[in-house]
This record gives structure tokens, sequence and C-alpha cells, in this order.
């Protein structure tokens, strides 16, 4: 598949964010930017939330990943549907009763303002982090598969990439995204789907062929119950999988941006509900198409592509959809999905970031109206900009598996927030506020040291998603350390 061809597909699919943004962009107001003035359709979000939850990660990484780890990813996924309803019965009820545009102003109301900045910085590092992520990864597959044979710099790649998300979100915001997530939702089902049924037929199979294959039986392992000191094992993956839930979907401004659009309560807990059975299901096609890369490269003699002279299975997808020989359908549906899947999340994050900067910390709300609209702008500007940086250092030394390196950072940045909202929802204690920021850093420098512990020195026992939860237990001990009298 050609560079040019790729790159005019590129800019046919912005062609259509731009148009969306235009007929979406409302009144260019705070309102229309961080709420969607309250008038999303609950299945519209609950479609888009797919895209955006997904991202390019799930798109390339968790195929990828079907060579080491088999299905066994499932696991936290199943862990993943329990969070969304803690989500949809616990939190959502919260932020609707405090009629909230950014989460975080519910720990000013329950404990002050250290508190609501504290969880908004954790929040912010956590997004930028996480939005990194997902835009390295594709800017990556963009320069190694397009731009390389142009001799174009990666930092112009990413550039560009943060360039485009500005252009269709600075005016309409969380409301443009909200139809945008719809499209790109739709793109992304398409380009597996076909990545699927094309790449069967390539082997001569049909999708009842494909399950009942010999060569499936070597990757369909998806429960481990082996022994508990495995990373993987059951109880540890679906137990990390709902804290992973309940933090980076429902303590993420990000994410519950898109429900705080929604008419009402129910309608929210609608959207929520049936977007985690949908992705349940969505997230299972990508491991039956993990396992078809690896069987289809097997088959024909494909090796793994090298990211910075390491073998990369992140790669293996792009590597197999653009230059296989599998045809230029192929080509083209895995282009839209992978766009879609990335920009669907990278999108709303910069949204999110924006959102919660001008509120959280700049106290948007206070300033005079003709100020708030060019603040807002400005902040935005801002935030595209931090993102270009952070993906340019994870170039310099990200080695690992994305997927793996989102999850590892989440266990990290997401403690504290899940510490403080458990300490405001489950108990009446009151809390010496300006304390908080002091007990959520011992918090994470402990988890880091408890993270980099030899297996050896703890019986050889693999610590993986727990350190999240260990995290906020350990805030939530260090808060009722410095509580009121």
């Amino acid at each position: 598949m050609s560079s040019s061809l790729i790159i005019f597909i590129v800019l046919i699919y912005f062609l259509a964010l731009f148009a969306i943004s235009y007929f979406t962009k409302g009144n260019d107001d705070n309102s229309t930017f961080f709420s969607a003035n309250k008038s999303s359709p609950w299945y519209v979000v609950a479609f888009g939330m797919v895209g955006a939850s997904l991202s390019g990660i799930t798109f390339i990484s968790v195929p990828g990943d079907v060579g080491q780890i088999e299905f066994t990813y499932f696991q936290v996924v199943l862990g993943y549907m329990f969070g969304y309803f803690i989500v949809a019965l616990v939190l959502l009820p919260i932020y609707y009763k405090l009629k909230l545009t950014s989460i975080y102003e519910y720990l000013n109301k329950r404990f002050g303002p250290t508190s609501h900045r504290t969880g908004a910085f954790f929040f912010f590092i956590s997004r930028v982090i996480g939005a990194s992520f997902r835009l390295f990864l594709v800017a990556i597959v963009l320069q190694k598969f397009v731009f390389d044979s142009w001799d174009i710099p990666f930092e112009v790649t990413v550039i560009l990439s943060i360039l485009l998300i500005w252009i269709y979100t600075y005016r309409g915001g969380i409301k443009t995204i909200v139809w945008t997530d719809t499209l790109q939702t739709g793109f992304m089902l398409i380009s597996v789907i076909l990545s699927i049924y094309f790449i069967n037929e390539s082997l001569n199979w049909n999708f009842i062929d494909f399950i009942n294959s010999d060569e499936l039986k070597n990757f369909d392992k998806i429960i481990v119950t082996d022994s508990l000191l495995e990373r993987n094992h059951f109880l540890k993956s679906f137990t990390g999988g709902v804290f992973i839930t309940i933090c980076m979907t429902g303590l993420d401004q990000d994410m519950m941006q898109k429900n705080l659009t929604c008419k009402s309560l129910a309608d929210a807990q609608k959207n929520m509900i049936v977007f985690s059975l949908v992705l349940v299901i969505v997230t299972f096609l990508f491991l039956l198409l993990g396992a078809l890369l690896f069987i289809y490269s097997t088959k024909n003699n494909i090796e793994i592509p090298l990211l910075n002279g390491i073998p990369s299975t992140d790669l293996l997808f792009p590597e197999i959809a653009l230059n296989s020989g599998l045809g230029i359908v192929v080509g083209i549906t895995f282009l839209l999905g992978l766009i879609a899947a990335a920009y669907s999340s990278a999108d709303s994050a910069l949204t999110s970031l924006t959102t919660s900067f001008c509120i959280d910390f700049l106290k948007l709300e206070n300033k005079i109206e003709n100020e708030q609209k060019k603040l807002r702008q400005k902040v935005h500007i801002l935030m595209s900009f931090t993102l270009i940086i952070v993906i340019l250092i994870f170039n310099k030394f990200l080695n690992t598996n994305v997927i793996d390196g989102l999850l590892t950072v989440a266990g990290y940045t997401y403690g504290p927030l899940l510490g403080l909202f458990a300490f405001g929802i489950f108990t009446n204690y009151k809390i010496k506020d300006k304390f908080v920021w002091i007990v959520c850093l011992f918090s994470v420098l402990i988890v880091i040291f408890i993270g980099n512990i030899p297996y050896s020195s703890i019986g050889n026992y693999k610590i993986g998603y727990e350190l999240l939860p260990i995290n906020g237990l350990i805030t939530f001990i260090g808060l009722i350390l410095i509580r009121r009298k």
C-alpha cells in the first residue's frame, strides 16, 4: 500500500471529522464545550464511548499481546464489566446530584480545596500519560509505514497529529466529540470485522473453520488458576479489572465528561450498562483477531517487526494489513480503524484536560464572561503542546508493550483518586485538608517501591494489576491518619 494512498485516506477521514465539528459546534460557549448543554442522547454516548475506551492501544496492542499471554487479558475485561456496573450505580448518582462539570469538584465539597487540586492533579498526570501512550502508538505506525519513506521526522508526525485534533475540537469541545466518537467507533468495528473476514479468506477458512481450528487452540486460554503467584491469575486479573474501570472510567474526567452530557441520571446509567456489554463483545473480537494474526504470520513466515531494534508485537497488525499482500481493502479498513480508535480517545482526552485545568486549577467560573472563552482557548493550546512533549519523551524511552505499560502506570497514578473518593463516599470523617497531597505522594512512592520488589524476595509472587487497589488502600489509611478528631 503506497504512502500517498495512506495520506489520502487520512486526509479524507479528517475532512469528515471537520464536517462533524462544523455542524455540532453550537454556540462556541463554555457550556457547549464542557457539557454539551446536557443534551446528548444516551445511545449515541454509549456507542461513542466504545471507541473512546478501546483506543489505538486496544486496536494494536491487545491483538499483539495474544502471542505472549493468549486470551488471558479477557479476565481483566470481565472485571471491567463488573466495574462499569459499580460506576453506574454508585458514582454517577453522586455526580448528577451535585451537578458537577468537573468530577473533582466533589473533593472540594467533601474535603476542601487542597483535596480538590490534588485529585485533579493526579487525573491530569494520568490522562496526559494515557493519552500520550495512545497517540504515541498511532504516530509510530504512521511513521514506520508512511513518513519514514518520505524522510519526515517523527517530531513532525506527532505535531501534525495533535494539530488535527486541536482543529476539530477547539470550538465544539465535548459536544463535537460525542458525535465524532460515534463515527470513529463505527469505523473501528467495521475494521476489525473486515480484517477477520479477509484474513480468514486468505487462509481458505470461514469464521467457523477458524473457531474450530487446531491453530486457535494454541491461543485460546482465557482463565489462569494454576498459581496465585502468577501475574495473570484470574483472581488478580479480575479484581484489577474492576478497580481499573472504577478509576480509569468512574474517577476519570475524560470518560465521565461524556456521561455527564446525558439528559438525566437514568440516561447516563443506561449508557454505562449498554456500553459495558458492547465493550466486552468487541474486546473479544480483538482477541480473536490477535490469534488470527499470529496464525497468518506463522503460515506466511512473517517476522515480528522491530521497534528501536527490538521485536514489537504492537506492529504485527499494521505489518500484515499494509505489507503482506492481503489487498487494498484490508489496508484501508486497518488504517481507518486505527486512526478512529486512536483519535476517538485522544480528542476526548484533550478536551477533558482542558476542562479540568480550567475548572479545577484556574477556577474559570470565577472569571468574567469575556475572559472565560479566551482563557479556555489558551488552555486548549497549552494541553496540545503538553501532549506533544510527552509523546516525544515516550519515543526516546518506551520499550514495553503499550497496553502493559499503560495499565502499570495506572496503578501508580489512579490509586490516590481511588483512595480519596472511597474515603469520601464510605466514611463521614472530615480530614486535615492541607495534608492530603502529602498522603497521596507517599502512597505513590510506597507503591512504586512495592512494584519494583524482586519476585525472588517475596516468594516468586508476581505483582500485577493489584497495585491499583493497594495504592488506593494505602491512601485510604493515610487519610484516616489525618482525619479530624
